[in-house]
């Protein structure tokens, strides 16, 4: 049985996501600050995290920052904020999503579903190394950049570049298919495995970040173009 654990302030919206979840045969455990959060994790070692931004004492953000410097579990952001810059903030600090409230249960159990979905297929390639992936190339190579698809590492013209786990599997995916162009639907699908409407600017700003981190000029892009009406690709 997957372990969940719910982080917010909120007893009501705690007590809803848990209801829902154990309903789906989730183990759900609890935390309702930011201290609490650390520590429960860190017992539980639970399969996702389900984390609020506004917590007394340490913030979400903060939270974020510290258990994704000790651990790979997914982490799935809520918060009330609808600025685009504390959605970047909190995919920067490593979360692996992002939603705002108020959002819908059936919206918020498809990313779980997904997000689960997506790291029991990672253990699994990581196991068997029988994923199709397996007939490309492990080093992918472009512009400077070294991509060792096994050892989860990046090189740009021979130094370490540190990439959150999302924009190593964006960058790694488009580096793959050299010059084919995805649309955001099928990055969000392939990267993320799900795909929503009010979800896709979560492609853009992980576009964004990558070229501040790759790109010589991030204002005029070389390397991840943008093709308009169409999506992505990786320009070789």
């Amino acid at each position: 049985m997957m372990k969940i654990l719910i982080v917010d302030d909120d007893e009501n919206l705690r007590e809803t996501i848990k209801y829902n979840l154990i309903n789906a045969q989730y183990s759900v455990v609890l935390a309702e600050t930011g201290t609490q959060a650390i520590e429960v994790a860190r017992r539980e070692k639970p399969d996702l995290i389900i984390l609020d931004i506004m917590l007394p004492g340490l913030d979400g953000f903060e939270v974020c920052r510290i258990l994704r410097n000790e651990m790979s579990i997914p982490i799935l952001i809520l918060s009330a904020k609808t600025d685009e810059i504390d959605k970047i903030v909190g995919l920067e600090l490593g979360a692996d999503d992002y939603i705002t409230k108020p959002f819908s249960i059936k919206e918020l159990m498809a990313r779980i579903r997904a997000m689960l979905r997506r790291r029991q297929l990672t253990e699994q390639q990581a196991l068997s190394n029988k994923s199709e992936d397996t007939k490309l190339p492990r080093i992918l190579q472009g512009h400077g950049l070294e991509v060792d698809t096994a050892r989860h590492q990046v090189f740009l013209k021979g130094s370490v570049l540190n990439l959150t786990p999302k924009e190593f599997e964006l960058l790694s995916f488009l580096m793959r298919y050299k010059e084919q162009v995805f649309s955001r639907e099928q990055i969000m699908e392939k990267i993320w495995g799900y795909n929503f409407d009010n979800s896709k600017r979560t492609v853009d700003v992980h576009i964004r970040w990558l070229r501040q981190k790759i790109e010589d000029n991030p204002e005029n892009p070389k390397i991840l173009i943008t093709v308009i009406g169409f999506g992505y690709k990786f320009e070789p």
